[in-house]
């Protein structure tokens, strides 16, 4: 199974790495001291971005499955004899 985070700020969408634990504590941080800028990680590779975070900014977190290991095997179809129309 694998697990993206994804982090909803405002509206917007950003799926994050693991670990998240740190990047919530620095979010709770600047909000709890009245507003601050977190720098959000990308996904794969780059910089990332600059969120300013303060109090009262709608933020949710959520943790989705992207698949992974299946337990469902496939089934295989086997010809149907059709009668002639």
């Amino acid at each position: 199974m694998t697990v993206v985070n994804r982090l909803t700020v405002d509206g917007r969408d950003y799926f994050l790495p693991d670990p998240v634990t740190e990047l919530r504590e620095k979010i709770l941080e600047a909000i709890r001291s009245g507003g601050g800028y977190v720098n959000i990680p990308p996904l794969r590779s780059g910089p990332g971005i600059d969120i300013l975070f303060s109090p009262g900014m709608p933020v949710t977190w959520t943790q989705i499955d992207v698949g992974g290991d299946s337990t469902e095997e496939e089934e295989e179809f086997a010809p149907t004899d059709f009668p002639d129309l």
